[in-house]
């Protein structure tokens, strides 16, 4: 053909490229040579080819007056020689052909076949000249940025919608060719698949031959269009882009998916084709198929993968012996263990803590829900079965760990299951059409517990109910044994059962009461009693009953509150339902009031403490009634909470126990309960007793004495007890933020604020009673005047000296009069006490009748004068004028008359303690109590309890025959103690005073706490243990070198790396034993590392120091692990090797797993040491400057081919990872993810800059490249929601180092879960290496 030269005016240019097309179709010439002429003309007259121009051109031409085959040719040519861009040319044609397809079946075919040559060949298309100008073409010819709401700005986003576009037109195409769309949701198409035009205009219309071989031509084509949706969805390359697709744009992907549905459901032609079935098509775009990866192509990786796979572990995960089934669940262990501890209430919710850890170790570890549910319930059975036989002490632990395992783990398996329903929910309200997908998935969670349950019956060992409730336990059997064969009976057939009457053979354990437990929360039905092996028999009834009691089925008959007998059972005996706990509400609102009083002692008892079903109601439902509503009616002057005192001391009393307040905190009750305390405190603490009540005891009731109640139960909710000590640590701060008054009211506008604004919450507020509710407006300590200058004054007097009283003022005759009386007998001789004042002293007392008239005042007048009487009696003390005995008889009258005075003895002896300006007390046994009859044996059990630890104790020997010493205050605030009986009536004195008194000799210089422990052993000799327990943690909390042996000893036993036969098998057995009580015959035994550290660990005062501390721990596990998983002739053999190890081993597979525990037992102590702010440490700071400083193995760890140092790398991307999963979620559930952004950006960025160079790190390079690719690859798998929080940018950089480490894959899955702006990256990604 002879070469036709084009004219080169740019007005004339296309004419002539037709002209030249024309002429070539009138010749049939070649149409190789058309193109290779048309290409050559193109370039002399200099258009940039791929053109735009020709390819709208030779797509004009042909639809529809050129519509035959050599056209087609030609434009097929152009394509290959690449003088029109292939996108374009498919985006012009699917607007022209597939609306035609009907008409013009053979043109349909010719696109689809152009669509198969030319869709996949990408890398050709990308970043070519003229892309730009391409980009847009086909955006305007597609409507792309309409359609998907964002514009294309980027190559790989053009791609991802340019492929999502085409086969979902196809998709539409074929549905609507089988008269099929009319079933999707919205009965159209929102791409052109219909002609505008009558099908009668078209050629051969008429023509019924052609008419017969159009139709098997169409059925055809609709077949092959299925082929090509599979063949898209099947291709390496394009079903990865699809995964991007599906990744970014949920909306559209979904109703693309639903269009798929009804293909596979309803399509003839695909049940036609012979290697395509419905359910192969709907399986290529289920979310289990793993689209961004592939097979490891590098040996690190494949070793990874081998931890992340690790199988094994799983059938033996849940089971309580070996370092290898610990490894899974560890952190829940030593989550719950901590809890127990008792010695602060907290703000936060065990609740919503505990089930974030869980989730967090479900992600990481990648186990199904099943085994998650699994291992939470083991850890609190676990926890259970620690407490069998405890050592008997003045802080019980038994009701709370009955809590922790039955209410608290419910109800944190009942938010997990929630938040998977919530999400339902919010999909079924975005989207109507998915009701039939939420009822299959629904249950997915729920099956999962309940076939985790059915399960847990294996455990017969750990389900042994302790002896206190083994009644309960068997009462729950009895009643799955009753429904089992058939018997309707009530409530108060249970309520009426007692131990004679239960079947031979009718044993409950904690099974049943777990299930009970998740019955009351709709976790479970009654199905749950016809499991097999539930009950032992079905076919044995009760043997004989006794009558009918009293209980709580009488209550809701309509009994009243009128007889001793029904109250007594009513106290003692838990409510089963909420329904029944509604009612003792109503009545303890508007019963007489009598039955007001009743009520509140009632709910107050047994369904407090282990009401396991309903306690979060009675909590709530006690809460409320402290905070009765202003009556309509009311008239008064004073306060309507006046009339309220005799019901308020009831509950105030009745939820001051150790135990109580516990679960309180461990429901994350205390913000709402202190809101409710503190109008009590204000107002009851701001009248003068002149009114006095006479509760149904007989006893008179003052103001006083409802003040203090209030007063001391509202200390008790934040760590007021701790000593002075951590307000002044100047270069030493602890982490975390000092609770107060303040923080708990924060807390609690926070949380109603928030409430109700999620889908979970809505959920969660089902299960609250009608009957609960909260003003969400916020409450600020201005509210409280008096509280408010008190706490200023609290603060004060723990950071300076007293002084500013001034002689004649009402604080100081106050002071005068509370002198008077607590020392009547020494201010008649001729040495008074008298305050130290600022200006003259002229007062003296007056006698004990004026000091009554005189103290006829508010008790926040007298909290205020207290520092100052204390100040005074201490110094005469110390001056001789006053005799140690007459001090504490001062103060125990002080005490008596308000023991609000308490709270600021502790605060003021504790401060004096620290100042160091007393002179010290002898304790000789004259003047002060002397610990010399039992202190050597303290010394001597110490020793025994440290025996496993290699910790060494300082010497309690004193020179010579001088007696043992403490600080004068300390002395005094011991010899006060000494003075209270252990009654019910010195309870709330001792619950307040305890703690501090622990806290304050903890921080002073030893041997204070051995002498305190023996001084209270001597006095009550059945809590010598406990005493000599708390008194051996006293040795970690001056020596930071003892914390990192008892740090070591945890990870070696753990490990089972330990010489010591106890803890040789390792695992959670070896680490937290059977708790502290364990012990032989005769003797106590040495404490499990891990209770010590979870004991002491408050107390250290730089906590910053331990992150740096367990990660070189750490790295000696590793090393360890290493050394004792693999023969050194082994290792020297896999030295040799061209990797140093290969994948498979069993001797990596096993090191690996342990390397696994020794990270997840150091992350777990440091996010229980110091919580998310010594995460973010770690994180931010720690790290980086290990890895810049090059810490970590030494030279004998970086043998064997970098095996060690890859295996050190690991271990500390699980570390850094599960602190993160630990503080801040994997979700955005918690308050604290959202500090999770910026500080995982700063580390991610920290990890790009090290990777491109500008960072110099001094570590070994195997090292890294196993924690960079480690990290990433965890937060890939296991955190995919942390991947959109970071900078797209960042992003980037992060894969374009992998892929120079040959970490395709991991590069491309971390783009893919980048969100919108890193789609266009991963696109290109995905077609520059061809996946």
């Amino acid at each position: 053909m002879a070469v036709v030269p084009l004219q080169q005016q740019p007005s004339h240019l296309w004419d002539s490229v037709l002209h030249l097309t024309k002429s070539a179709q009138d010749k049939n010439s070649d149409p190789l040579l058309w193109a290779l002429q048309l290409s050559s003309s193109l370039n002399s007259a200099a258009v940039s080819l791929p053109s735009v121009e020709l390819a709208h051109l030779l797509v004009s031409h042909i639809c529809w007056a050129n519509h035959v085959p050599i056209t087609w040719k030609f434009l097929e040519k152009a394509l290959t020689v690449k003088i029109v861009p292939p996108m374009l040319v498919l985006a012009l044609l699917s607007t022209k052909v597939v609306p035609n397809r009907l008409v013009h079946p053979a043109a349909y075919r010719l696109y689809m076949e152009l669509l198969k040559r030319h869709t996949v060949l990408f890398a050709s298309q990308l970043n070519g000249p003229n892309f730009q100008k391409i980009m847009r073409s086909v955006d305007d010819v597609l409507q792309l940025s309409q359609q998907y709401g964002f514009p294309v700005c980027e190559p790989g986003v053009l791609l991802v919608e340019f492929v999502f576009s085409i086969i979902w037109q196809l998709l539409d195409a074929s549905l609507d060719d089988e008269r099929l769309l009319e079933l999707t949701p919205d009965k159209s198409s929102r791409w052109p698949i219909r002609s505008q035009d009558m099908e009668i205009d078209g050629p051969d219309s008429f023509n019924e031959k052609r008419s017969e071989q159009n139709e098997g031509m169409k059925k055809a084509n609709t077949a092959m269009a299925i082929e090509i949706i599979v063949e898209f969805l099947q291709n390496k390359v394009t079903s990865r882009i699809l995964y991007l697709a599906r990744r970014n744009m949920p909306s559209h992907w979904g109703g693309f998916i639903q269009r798929l549905q009804v293909l596979g459901a309803h399509s003839s032609v695909l049940r036609t084709l012979k290697h395509i079935t419905p359910e192969s098509l709907l399986q290529l775009t289920s979310d289990s198929r793993r689209l961004l990866t592939r097979e490891g192509k590098t040996i690190s990786r494949q070793e990874f993968h081998a931890v992340l796979s690790f199988g094994s572990l799983m059938s033996s995960a849940c089971q309580s012996h070996g370092a290898t089934s610990s490894a899974f669940w560890l952190p829940i262990d030593l989550f719950l263990e901590d809890a127990m501890d008792g010695s602060e209430a907290t703000g936060t919710s065990a609740i919503e803590t505990l089930a974030g850890l869980v989730k967090a170790l479900q992600a990481i570890n990648g186990t199904t829900w099943h085994n998650a549910f699994l291992g939470l319930w083991i850890a609190a059975l676990r926890l259970i079965q620690r407490e069998r036989d405890p050592r008997e002490g003045p802080i019980p632990r038994l009701d709370t760990c009955l809590c922790m395992l039955l209410s608290i783990t419910t109800l944190a398996v009942t938010n997990i299951i929630e938040e998977e329903e919530a999400e339902l929910l919010k999909e079924t309200e975005s989207d109507p059409s998915n009701q039939g997908k939420e009822k299959q998935a629904m249950g997915k969670r729920r099956r999962d517990l309940i076939t985790c349950l059915q399960q847990l019956g294996d455990q017969e060992a750990l389900l042994t109910a302790p002896q206190s409730v083994c009644s309960v336990a068997n009462q729950a059997a009895a009643k799955a044994m009753m429904l089992r064969s058939g018997l309707s009976v009530t409530n108060g057939y249970y309520e009426s059962i007692s131990v004679n009457d239960m079947p031979i053979n009718c044993t409950g354990n904690l099974r049943h009461l777990i299930v009970e437990a998740c019955i009351a929360r709709n976790l479970l039905d009654t199905s749950a009693y016809f499991w097999p092996g539930y009950v032992r028999s079905s076919n044995q009834v009760l043997r004989n009953v006794s009558g009918q009691v009293p209980g709580w089925s009488s209550l809701m008959k309509g009994s009243p509150l009128t007889t001793p007998s029904m109250v007594n059972a009513l106290v003692t005996t838990p409510a089963s339902s909420l329904a029944e706990i509604e009612k003792m509400y109503e009545i303890a609102v508007n019963g007489s009031d009598e039955e007001k009083i009743s009520a509140a002692t009632i709910l107050c008892g047994a369904s407090l403490v282990r009401g396991w079903n309903i306690q979060e109601h009675t909590c709530l439902f006690i809460i409320r009634l402290l905070s009765p509503p202003v009556p309509a009616d009311y008239s008064g002057s004073d306060s309507h909470l006046i009339s309220y005192a005799s019901f308020f001391n009831v509950l105030l009393v009745g939820v001051s126990s150790i135990d109580t307040v516990q679960i309180f905190s461990l429901l994350g009750l205390v913000p709402l309960l202190a809101s409710a305390v503190m109008p009590i405190c204000e107002v009851f603490g701001s009248s003068v007793p002149n009114l006095s009540w006479a509760p149904t005891t007989g006893e008179e009731l003052s103001c006083h004495a409802v003040f203090s109640s209030a007063f001391t139960l509202l200390l008790r909710l934040w760590r007021f007890d701790h000593p002075p000590l951590e307000h002044m640590m100047g270069d030493l701060p602890t982490v975390g933020t000092q609770v107060g008054p303040e923080y708990l009211l924060v807390l609690r506008n926070t949380r109603l604020s928030s409430f109700g604004t999620s889908a979970v919450d809505r959920i969660k507020s089902r299960r609250v009673s009608k009957f609960i509710t909260f003003s969400s407006d916020p409450i600020t300590m201005d509210s409280f005047p008096k509280l408010k200058l008190w706490y200023q004054q609290h603060q004060k007097c723990i950071c300076s000296t007293l002084s500013g009283l001034v002689s004649g003022t009402p604080v100081h005759q106050i002071v005068d009069a509370l002198l008077t009386m607590m020392f009547r007998k020494i201010n008649r001789s001729s040495h008074p006490v008298t305050p130290a004042t600022s200006g003259s002293s002229n007062s003296s007392a007056s006698g004990t009748d004026e000091s009554s008239i005189r103290i006829k005042v508010p008790a926040w007048d007298i909290l205020e004068a207290t520092p100052f009487v204390l100040d005074a009696a201490l110094t005469a003390c110390a001056h001789g004028r006053l005799s140690p005995r007459e001090l504490a008889t001062g103060l125990k009258d002080l005490a008596d008359y308000l023991p609000a005075t308490l709270a600021t003895m502790v605060s003021y002896f504790s401060a004096e303690v620290t100042r160091g300006i007393w002179k010290p007390a002898f304790m000789n046994g004259t003047d002060w109590p002397s610990p010399a009859a039992n202190l050597s044996i303290v010394e001597q059990q110490i020793k025994k309890i440290l025996a496993a630890t290699g910790v060494d104790m300082p010497s309690l020997a004193v020179g010579g025959n001088a007696p043992a010493t403490l600080p004068l205050p300390f002395a005094a605030l011991i010899s006060l103690t000494i003075t209270y009986k252990l009654d019910k009536a010195s309870e709330r004195a001792l619950t307040l005073i305890g703690p501090a008194l622990n806290a304050l000799a903890a921080g002073c210089p030893w041997p204070c706490m051995p002498i305190l422990a023996s001084l209270w052993a001597q006095k009550v000799k059945r809590w010598s243990d406990y005493l000599v327990f708390s008194a051996s943690q006293t040795v970690f909390h001056h020596n930071g070198d003892a914390v990192v042996q008892l740090l070591k000893s945890c990870f070696t036993s753990t490990l089972g790396l330990s010489s010591s036969h106890v803890y040789s098998n390792g695992g959670v057995g070896a680490l937290l034993g059977h708790g502290f009580g364990s012990h032989f015959s005769g003797g106590i035994t040495p404490v499990a590392p891990g209770i010590l550290y979870l004991r002491v660990h408050r107390s250290v005062r730089d906590v910053m120091f331990m992150t740096e501390e367990i990660l070189s721990i750490l790295m000696l596990s590793v090393r360890d692990i290493a050394s004792s998983g693999l023969p050194r002739e082994r290792v020297e053999k896999l030295k040799k090797t061209k990797y140093g190890m290969r994948y498979g081993q069993v001797s990596l597979t096993a090191a690996m797993a342990r390397v696994r525990l020794a990270a997840s037992l150091g992350a777990s102590l440091v996010w229980i040491s110091g919580g998310s702010s010594l995460v973010q440490s770690l994180i931010k700071e720690t790290l980086p400057s290990w890895f810049i400083s090059g810490h970590g193995l030494d030279q004998e760890g970086r043998e064997s081919g970098g095996m060690v140092s890859m295996l050190g790398g690991y271990a500390v991307a699980y570390f850094a990872m599960l602190c993160g999963t630990f503080a801040w979620g994997v979700d955005s559930a918690s308050p604290a993810s959202k500090r999770r952004p910026k500080v995982l950006g700063v580390h991610l960025e920290f990890l790009a800059s090290a990777i491109d160079g500008k960072i110099s790190l001094g570590c070994d390079w195997a090292m890294w490249r196993a924690y960079v690719s480690g990290f990433i690859s965890l937060m890939v798998a296991c955190t995919q929601k942390w991947v959109l929080e970071v900078d797209v940018e960042v992003l980037k950089t992060l894969s374009k180092g992998l892929r120079h480490w040959n970490e395709e894959e991991l590069a491309l899955a971390l783009l893919g879960l980048g969100g919108i702006g890193a789609m266009g990256a991963a696109a290109e990604l995905v077609v520059e290496c061809e996946f």
